[in-house]
């Protein structure tokens, strides 16, 4: 199938690693001008790197570097990405995810900031990219969160909590911003091969008294396909959603866990 996405000018905000990086991947096999966001200078030019030697002489890559979860970054962030690609069709709103832990030890401070990330970081990246994104004829923006917003998961109730705020942002958005052409879609990782899967792991296995193979295993344990996600099956999907081959769809949250979600809706 052609996506239909040559030529399509996207910024991926957090894509210096993980699933960020894997969309960004894709979205360059598919023909697009990638903008690469991170807030480590060093691991940003690693990636725009390795981009390039992934896409060759066609790569059309451009690494900008900043924390989107700081509050006056993503309105600088995103004029330098559509000046360096000539406008903005696509945009990712994507951020770190925030520590582990119970609700008793979790501060006040650490809501703040998990509020910061996981909510106004997309608020503000939308905000930023709206003028550019209105005058594209193919805009859309999706938003990575967490499969935990529709089945909580044990031990990240920051992430469960605060997420489920930019689901609901996203599809109220979806409402208001669809007749101007824009289409905004989340999309809700499960278990998937990252660093942040690793520390999670890590974190369990502290919490637990057991190795992080161990918790690889109970978790893999629930996956009716019995693995967890390379992350190239993740951002194959995000990518669909991104692109105009998904042109009627907007306000939908795809749970891409591999069957963890045990939900009927």
């Amino acid at each position: 199938m052609d996506l239909g996405l040559r030529g399509k000018r996207a910024f991926v905000a957090g894509s210096s690693r993980g699933l960020g990086f894997a969309i960004a991947q894709i979205l360059m096999q598919e023909g697009c001008q990638v903008a690469i966001n991170g807030r480590d200078e060093a691991r940003l030019r690693e990636a725009e790197s390795a981009l390039r030697r992934l896409g060759g002489a066609s790569a059309r890559v451009t690494a900008i570097s900043g924390d989107v979860a700081l509050p006056d970054v993503p309105a600088r962030l995103l004029p330098r990405a559509a000046e360096a690609l000539g406008g903005l069709d696509l945009l990712v709103t994507n951020t770190g995810g925030p520590p582990a832990g119970a609700f008793a030890d979790l501060t006040e401070q650490a809501w703040r900031e998990a509020t910061e990330a996981l909510l106004l970081a997309h608020v503000r990246l939308v905000r930023a990219a709206l003028p550019f994104l209105l005058s594209s004829p193919a805009a859309s923006v999706l938003a990575v969160t967490s499969y935990s917003v529709k089945q909580p998961i044990p031990h990240l109730v920051l992430s469960n909590s605060v997420r489920s705020a930019t689901v609901t942002l996203m599809k109220t958005l979806a409402l208001e911003l669809g007749p101007q052409g824009i289409r905004f879609n989340a999309i809700l990782p499960g278990w998937t091969k990252t660093e942040r899967v690793e520390a999670l792991l890590a974190a369990r296995a502290r919490l637990n008294g057991t190795t992080p193979a161990r918790e690889r295993e109970k978790i893999e344990a629930q996956i009716p396909l019995g693995r967890m996600a390379e992350p190239e099956e993740f951002a194959r999907a995000a990518v669909f959603l991104l692109s105009p081959a998904a042109s009627y769809i907007t306000g939908a949250s795809l749970v891409v866990g591999g069957g963890i979600y045990k939900g009927t809706c």
